[in-house]
């Protein structure tokens, strides 16, 4: 029996896009970020935050052009007019486009990741904004947009 090539492996998929993420968003740009859990207001040090990024990994498709699907949701609360909001959606933005690229799009390092091994790159995934919601409001007043990516690479 031979062993699923990297670049097919959903393992794979969801720790390149939750690092790729973690890495940019929180590291980066100090602004907290959960997987999974669309609208619950995350926790920094016991205290919830006002502003958050929800990423929720969706289907995948697996070919020689593989491709997967994610939803970024940009959160705020206390935002009265949704101009945080407005913010929010726009720092995520500089992630998902690349102007020095010729085709405008963004890249993810796709890796084997391992629990006790360095990740090693496998090649790059492609970014392709595939929508942006309106803004929405939550029962909490949680104000909300969906922003879904569809991320694309070659696999063998």
């Amino acid at each position: 029996m031979t062993e699923l090539d990297g670049t097919h492996r959903e393992s794979n998929f969801r720790d390149s896009v939750k690092k790729y993420f973690y890495d940019n968003l929180f590291t980066t740009e100090g602004i907290a970020v959960s997987f999974d859990r669309s609208l619950s207001t995350p926790k920094v040090q016991g205290i919830e935050v006002d502003k958050w990024y929800a990423v929720v990994i969706g289907e995948i498709e697996l070919g020689t052009l593989a491709e997967g699907y994610v939803d970024i949701y940009c959160c705020t609360k206390k935002d009265p007019e949704g101009f945080r909001l407005a913010q929010l959606r726009d720092k995520v933005m500089k992630y998902l486009i690349d102007t020095s690229m010729t085709d405008g799009m963004a890249r993810v390092t796709f890796y084997r990741s391992s629990a006790t091994e360095t990740w090693t790159s496998l090649g790059k995934m492609v970014i392709q904004v595939q929508g942006e919601s309106r803004q929405m409001e939550a029962e909490d007043y949680t104000k909300f947009k969906v922003i879904t990516i569809r991320l694309r690479w070659g696999a063998k």
